[in-house]
């Protein structure tokens, strides 16, 4: 190895030569290096629990990797920031929508520029096996006075039937509330001595597909910014759900998103089946859109009903979205999809954030 890029990746991984663009949270670092008269190429500097261990890899064919994963994004973000011309995040006409919490679960205020606070409110989760990345999905962050809480699928953090065991998550942060570009990563343990540290829930139905698990506030990323639902959030008794009332349901279906600008997406559907009935039986309801994997975990939202101050939430957080339905004995060739999903009834946060 090149004995002078050595030392300088040793002061922070930054030179003429020598680029870092991504450092994990387990201390793995990516830099972008540069060698006279030879293309640009990646090095993986592996943490030193793991040896130090060095390899190197060609820049496209880094970027082609089917691992993809955020030191991926990070140079592309770096390439791509080297070649147009900084924009400042685009203004909407009428500002963001802030999520107005209730007054006795207040969070800070973290609404940023260019963004309405609903989409500053879901999260990209990304669960691993040690260092193993397995799947994508969606989560979205719930407060409890001051404790605060990722929320989730269940089946994200474990899935027997699926062989789906990871130990961790990584969920992502905006740290600059002038720049949405500016993202990082946070890893979130799932175990400690062989214990889960995440709740999930069960009712005389079976099991609730919804798990939460509380983040140390002091192991935030530094200038976090985001927003979080509460109790506030939740239908009231006299709330009308009619059938067919339109929602949204935010999420990385296949993991697809604004990369820039680390935002999810929204898709929209209706409400499917009698809202507080439970749907055969189970904590769920049904809406009807169109979703895909990555979606587990994406809150169910419906816009606040006419009539709500302007202090109170503008949006109603009715459930956790789940999974697709379909029919077991669906002819494949003959019949298409339902296009019907179940979302578990989001008041089951209250019990399971009570203490």
């Amino acid at each position: 190895m090149d004995s002078r890029l050595t030392a300088m990746e040793d002061n922070a991984g930054t030179s003429d030569d020598a680029l870092e663009f991504h450092r994990s949270s387990n201390g793995d670092r990516w830099l972008l290096c540069r060698r006279e008269r030879k293309a640009p190429i990646v090095r993986h500097v592996s943490n030193a629990a793991s040896g130090g261990t060095v390899s190197e890899l060609a820049v496209g064919a880094f970027l082609s990797s089917q691992s993809y994963g955020p030191e991926h994004e990070a140079l592309l973000e770096l390439v791509v920031g080297s070649i147009l011309p900084a924009r400042g995040p685009a203004q909407p006409d009428s500002g963001p929508v802030a999520l107005a919490p209730d007054p006795g679960d207040r969070p800070e205020s973290h609404t940023q520029v260019g963004a309405d606070a609903l989409l500053l409110a879901v999260t990209r989760v990304g669960t691993f096996a040690q260092e193993r990345r397995l799947t994508n999905a969606s989560g979205f962050f719930f407060q409890r006075g001051t404790r605060l809480f990722l929320v989730t699928s269940r089946h994200v953090m474990i899935d027997v039937s699926g062989a789906h065991f990871p130990d961790r998550l990584e969920i992502e942060f905006h740290v600059d509330a002038q720049n949405l570009a500016a993202a990082t990563w946070m890893s979130v343990p799932l175990y400690t001595a062989g214990h889960p540290l995440w709740r999930q829930g069960t009712d005389d139905g079976g099991e609730i597909d919804v798990a939460v698990i509380e983040l140390d506030r002091a192991a935030l990323p530094a200038g976090a910014k985001f927003q979080a639902f509460g109790p506030g959030h939740l239908p009231r008794a006299g709330d009308a759900m009619p059938i067919g009332a339109p929602l949204l349901i935010v999420g990385f279906p296949l993991g697809f998103h604004d990369s820039l600008h680390h935002l999810p997406v929204v898709r929209q559907g209706i409400l499917a089946s009698a809202f507080g009935l439970r749907f055969q039986g189970k904590g769920c309801f049904v809406t009807d859109a169109r979703t895909h994997r990555g979606t587990s975990g994406a809150p169910v939202v419906l816009r606040a009903p006419s009539g709500r101050t302007p202090d109170e939430p503008p949006w109603l957080l009715l459930g956790v979205h789940s999974s697709s339905i379909d029919m077991g004995g669906r002819d494949e060739q003959m019949d298409d999809t339902l296009g019907l999903n179940s979302a578990w009834y989001a008041d089951i946060l209250v019990v399971l954030t009570a203490h």
